[in-house]
């Protein structure tokens, strides 16, 4: 092995160099969004003590909806996610990107 060389997995490349060669920086900026905001929205459900069927009978949006986006086997609307938001005592914030 090269001095400055990443040795491979004995499975093959890692995720990371996988997933750059797979996905634009643009698609790979998206979804660690949409990662970044289901993992504050469970992280704040968790604080607050309230399962996923309080949360439905808080926000509005059924509790297979919101399991769903726990999972991240959807993607919801930004609409579904403020009603998630609101009785989590959070909202989503526009705020210039970091350079």
């Amino acid at each position: 092995m090269k001095p400055n060389e990443k040795p491979i997995s004995p499975i093959g490349h890692s995720w990371d160099e996988v997933r750059h060669e797979l996905y634009t920086p643009e698609e790979i900026a998206a979804s660690d969004l949409r990662v970044a905001i289901i993992g504050e929205l469970i992280k704040a459900r968790q604080e607050k003590g309230i399962t996923q069927k309080k949360l439905e009978e808080l926000s509005g949006v059924k509790q297979p909806i919101i399991a769903r986006m726990e999972r991240g086997s959807t993607s919801p609307q930004i609409d579904t996610v403020l009603k998630v938001l609101a009785p989590l005592g959070k909202t989503l914030a526009v705020v210039p990107l970091d350079n």
